[in-house]
């Protein structure tokens, strides 16, 4: 089943191809297609995982980071 991504990078609306052996998560394939380094926001969210308890951590923490990078409206188009 072929996936898009459809989001907003800095209020422009985008859409790209989302394949699963290519990229971890939605989130890796919207960074590698506006040319945005995830080695230090990777790093901190292995460390997240390591002392949260739950997912929520990482979950929030993805979102604020997202955001700050000027990512939003983030969401998976079904084909």
């Amino acid at each position: 089943m072929a996936r898009r991504i459809t989001y907003k990078f800095k209020n422009q609306p985008r859409e790209i191809n989302f394949a699963k052996d290519k990229y971890h998560d939605m989130y890796q394939a919207i960074a590698a297609a506006e040319g945005i380094d995830l080695t230090n926001y990777l790093s901190m969210v292995q460390q997240i995982e390591m002392t949260s308890k739950g997912s929520a951590s990482v979950r929030n923490f993805r979102d604020q980071e997202f955001a700050r990078m000027g990512f939003s409206d983030i969401y998976f188009i079904k084909e």
